[in-house]
Formats: C-alpha cells, structure tokens, sequence
C-alpha cells in the first residue's frame, strides 16, 4: 500500500486553523446559554424562587445532550461516507440556527407555556449539532496531525472548545461591567449573546466550506467498497467499550468545575455572580493554556500516563476539593482551589479526543468516536448540572461530591488496564500496515 502523502507545515497549520475556528464557534453559541441562564431563566420558567428556575434551565440544558447521540451517529456515518468537511459544515449551519432562535424566543408572558417548548427546540438543535461536532472534529484534527506530535495537535480541540466557553463567561462579563446593568440583562441584554453566536456561525460556515479534506479519508475512500459504517463499527466492541470508560469520569469532572462551577459559586460558596464570573474567566483562561502542556507530554511519555494522573488525582481529590470550597468565602481561596481542580481534569481533556481517535480506523473513526462519546455525556455530563442543582436543593450536596468520585474511579480501573494507544494505533495501520492493536 502506497504510504499517504504528508502535507506541509503551512497547510497542515491552515487545517488545522480551519477545524479548530469552526469548534471554536460551536461551543461558544453552546455555553452561551449556560453563562445567562442566571438572567433569562425566569423569562421562561417564573416562580419566584431562583433554584427553581435554574433547576428548569438545567434541565434543557441536560434535553440538550440527550440528543447528542443522535447527532453523533448521524453526522458520523456521514463524516466516514462523504467527508469530515461536509459534516462540520452541517454541523455549524444547525448550531447557528438554534442560536437564532433562541435570540428571538418570546418569553413565557408572551406567549405562555409555547415559550419553554421553543427553547427545548433551540437547544435540540444544538445537542444535534454538538453531537456530530465532537467526533468529526476529533477526527479531523487527528488525521491532519503528525504521527509524533498527535498529541498535542488534537489538544487544540479542547483549546477551542474552553475558548468558546471563555468567550460566553467574557462576553457575560463585558454585559454585567461595562454596558448593561443587571435589570436590562434579566429583560432583554441576554438576547445578545445568542444573536452574536449567530453570526459568528455563518463564518464558521464559509471557513468549514473551503477547508481541506484529510489525507486519510481520502485514501480509505479511494480503496474501500461502499459500506454501512454502523454494521462495522459494531464489530468494534472492545473499542466502544473502551470509548465509554475512558469518557464516564473525564466527562462529569469537565462539566462540574466548568458548566456547573458558576453557578456553584453562586449558590452553595455564597460568592456573588460577579466574583464567580472572574473566577470562571480566570480559571478557564489558564485552564486553556494547560490543554498544549498535556498534550505534548503525552507525546513523549504516553496517552496511559496522563490519563492515570487524572484518575488518581480525581478519585483523591474530588470530595476535599468540593467540600473544601463550600467551607469558603473568600474569593481568590476559591479559584485556588477551582484552579487546583482545573489542573488534575487536564489530564483527561488535553488527549482524551486523541485516544478515542486512535483506537479506530479510518473508515469508521468519526463514528466510533462520537457515538460511544455522545452516549456517554448524555448520560453523565449534560445531566451534572441538573442533577447537582437538584441535591443541592433537597438538601444532600455532599452527595455529588461522592457521585462524581465514583464516577473517576471507574475510569481509573479502565486506565489501569488498557495498552497505551500513543504506542499501539489505528493509525499505524495506515502509515505503516501495521497489525490491529491489542487493548
């Protein structure tokens, strides 16, 4: 088999510029809706108690990623048959338009109860479109990258990704000091996010529509008879397996100190919505920053080694650190201890999209990665905030803490026995016909 053609440095750049602008976008429209939930929530769910409200909002948030799967399976079999561009484009265009129609949504004294369903609607649209954004995405950067620095290329996903929701946490920032004050957010300021992320989606349109395809896919499509990737993803069990394990406590830790953290802050800390957005700007700045450190270490030590940093230090760590921010009231004490918490889920986000990515070949990797992937968040990540918001306000808090513990120890066990994917990959096999991995 004729080995692919590696591009150059300059085009390989651009690839990856391309693929990382699109992410950047997709999930800045998406946390949007997390970082005003605060001041639109009674817009849509009044009953006077703010719990309440956010408990409402929460659990849109969490319909959200229940659809995630479908988007997953979809935009991934499309991805293995017709193109990782073609599918990020998709992607991007559904985005957009559920940032539209959320700007635009009347509220629940407008139009009644119709409120709350076309908000579940936007949101639907964004779980589609997310769904597919993260496999295709994942394994758009993995195929663009060298074989020695996969690592750190594919990092830049969650680059991107904490970007977007920097930006969503900035641009609330920006509205609260400097332009809006909280009466004018809570009426109507909140609707200028999502109008922003509107816009900014039809540029990851045209940038998404004049990228390049992989190396790889091209050849696995020059080669490979048209076939359903669905049939042969499920001769993949092992991999799907191992998607699911790998994803399970990464993914509740990820959405605890960064979707849920604000309003923890908020509520159970007893900071205010100020402190706790810079704290979120803060952390989540130098939080971007560690993804690269990751990821290069990855390259020159293994994927297993950072992934067991974070499954030891998770599964030590989560309770002491929840606990002891719920003891304090000072502000820089709280991101100290946000940021310590930040510094031990790098080692599942910097390389996780990279290990999934590895574990498949090229015919179906979009789908491998996302379906399993999106499955998993469904369950696990989008519903943290619900369900933490809701023990919160049973009155068993401390409850979560132990919940998400739990969580990263079963991924610790899945760390501990799996073979490293830096060493062993699917990939090899297109670069240098090597045999399938043992995992």
């Amino acid at each position: 088999m004729t080995a692919l053609r590696v591009p150059g440095v300059r085009q390989r750049l651009r690839s990856i510029f391309s693929g990382s602008v699109g992410n950047l976008i997709e999930w800045y429209d998406f946390y949007i809706y997390s970082a005003f939930s605060l001041y639109f929530a009674k817009a849509f769910f009044p009953s006077g108690n703010p719990l309440v409200e956010q408990l409402n909002t929460a659990g849109v948030f969490a319909l959200g990623f229940l659809v995630r799967p479908l988007g997953g399976w979809a935009m991934g079999i499309s991805a293995d048959l017709h193109g990782r561009r073609a599918a990020l484009t998709l992607s991007v265009s559904l985005m957009c338009l559920g940032s539209l129609i959320i700007a635009l949504c009347p509220t629940y004294q407008q139009i009644g109860v119709a409120a709350p369903g076309v908000l579940i609607l936007a949101r639907l649209l964004q779980g589609l479109s997310l769904g597919g954004e993260y496999g295709t995405s994942a394994t758009y950067l993995s195929e663009v990258a060298t074989s020695r620095h996969r690592g750190f290329y594919s990092s830049f996903q969650y680059v991107t990704l904490i970007l977007g929701q920097l930006l969503a946490t900035v641009t609330l920032l920006v509205l609260q000091r400097l332009v809006l004050t909280q009466e004018q957010l809570e009426a109507w300021g909140w609707r200028i996010p999502f109008v922003c992320g509107a816009s900014l989606s039809v540029f990851g349109f045209y940038m998404r529509r004049n990228m390049a395809e992989t190396e790889a896919f091209q050849a696995e499509a020059a080669k490979r008879p048209v076939r359903h990737p669905m049939r042969e993803l499920l001769n993949h069990p092992r991999e799907i397996a191992l998607v699911v394990g790998l994803t399970l406590g990464g993914t509740i830790a990820f959405y605890t100190y960064t979707v849920y953290m604000q309003k923890f802050l908020v509520n159970s800390v007893g900071l205010s919505r100020d402190q706790a957005t810079l704290i979120s700007v803060a952390s989540l700045f130098l939080y971007m920053l560690l993804q690269p450190v990751f990821g290069f270490v990855s390259d020159k030590v293994g994927r297993r080694p950072v992934l067991l940093w974070f499954g030891v230090m998770g599964t030590l760590c989560t309770v002491p650190l929840l606990t002891a921010l719920t003891r304090t009231r000072d502000a820089w004490t709280a991101f100290l201890l946000v940021m310590a918490a930040l510094v031990i889920v790098s080692g599942y986000t910097s390389i996780n999209a990279v290990v999934k990515a590895e574990l498949f070949p090229a015919s179906i990797r979009a789908l491998g990665v996302g379906l399993p992937y999106a499955l998993t968040v469904s369950l696990f990540g989008g519903t943290a905030e619900y369900l933490g918001t809701w023990l919160k306000l049973s009155g068993h808090e401390t409850w979560f803490f132990w919940y998400v513990t739990a969580c990263i120890l079963c991924s610790l066990l899945v760390y501990l026995f799996m073979r490293d994917t830096q060493r062993e990959h699917r990939f090899a096999e297109a670069e240098h016909e090597a045999p399938r991995p043992r995992l």
